[in-house]
């Protein structure tokens, strides 16, 4: 990798692309973002988060002919058969309303009757570059669900998501804490270790 490359993030999330640039800025790459080209997002019609993250990642790469990292990812709970998961946004509705979302993943676990409240949030990121091979790359962590929610910090889940070897939930974590731990920093500490060599 030639010093100062250019990468595309095939996003509209300037919090995500902030966090994203960040990791990537000490090995010479300069993340910009779906904005900065007036990309819109492709139609997520793949049914796993891989799919998805190729589809955005093969879409901004070929429109800017740079490299286009791309990610999907949400909130698999084992008693919903692995829901929400690939829908995880849309279950808040538009417009974005998580906390009508916690209470949708709770009432659905009450009206299922499973005492199992194990749950995992994924990320997938997919690094396509042109006249390479695509690549995946995934963290996870797994959890457990919580109710009532807790804590101010975080989006979306972090509320009611408390990972294991936890007793706090991802929302009542500092940013610094929850980054060390979260599913999106395992998947860039595996496309780093894999791209740069360093963990």
């Amino acid at each position: 990798m030639k010093e100062a490359e250019s990468w595309v993030l095939a996003s509209h999330n300037q919090g995500k692309i902030k966090e994203i640039g960040e990791l990537l800025s000490p090995f010479g790459i300069k993340l910009q973002s779906a904005a900065d080209f007036s990309l819109s997002d492709p139609d997520e019609t793949e049914s796993t988060f891989a799919g998805n993250a190729l589809l955005k990642a093969r879409a901004a790469s070929q429109a800017t002919g740079l490299p286009a990292l791309a990610d999907d990812s949400g909130l698999c709970v084992t008693a919903l058969n692995g829901q929400p998961g690939i829908h995880s946004a849309r279950w808040a509705g538009e417009p974005r309303d998580f906390g009508r979302a916690m209470r949708r993943i709770e009432d659905e676990l009450q009206t299922s009757g499973n005492t199992d409240r194990s749950a995992a949030f994924v990320c997938v990121l997919a690094l396509v570059v042109p006249r390479q091979s695509d690549r995946i790359y995934e963290g996870r962590v797994d959890g457990q669900m919580i109710w009532p929610p807790r804590g101010e910090g975080g989006f979306g889940y972090d509320p009611v998501f408390q990972p294991e070897g936890e007793t706090r939930v991802f929302a009542e974590m500092s940013s610094a804490e929850k980054a060390s731990m979260s599913h999106r920093a395992r998947a860039m500490s595996a496309l780093i270790a894999a791209e740069f060599g360093h963990v």
